[in-house]
């Protein structure tokens, strides 16, 4: 048998996603429009608490992405990505006239719960 193809290959593929430290857990959670749809609904559009801080930390509260990064304890590159995607779902649901909903990944840490730590 070649080499680490032995027991337990093929489970957990590539590294695992690191943490990320989030300023809280958003309450509003889901977004749909006010007025119903005059044609079979679409699917919602699922939004992660990573995509959710970025477009809070860059667009809401006017920080670089940089900054958004070292406060969420991750790269730059990572806080473009999250925020390029947030934002394209954002002008999707307007648009489209589609339900968001935010959700958890698993990897999130809320800031509270870092403080309490310390």
């Amino acid at each position: 048998m070649p080499r680490g193809m032995g027991q337990g290959w093929g489970r957990g593929r590539g590294r695992r996603r690191k943490m990320r430290m989030i300023g809280f857990i958003p309450r509003v959670r889901h977004f749909y429009p006010a007025l119903p749809p005059v044609s079979p609904p679409k699917p919602p559009i699922f939004m992660t608490y990573e995509e959710f801080e970025a477009l809070r930390l860059v667009d809401y509260e006017g920080l670089t992405q940089e900054e958004a990064g070292k406060r969420m304890g991750v790269s730059r590159g990572t806080v473009w990505r999250a925020l390029s995607s947030a934002r394209k779902k954002v002008a999707q649901m307007i648009v489209e006239g589609r339900e968001l909903i935010i959700l958890p990944q698993g990897n999130e840490v809320p800031k509270e719960m870092t403080e309490e730590g310390e």
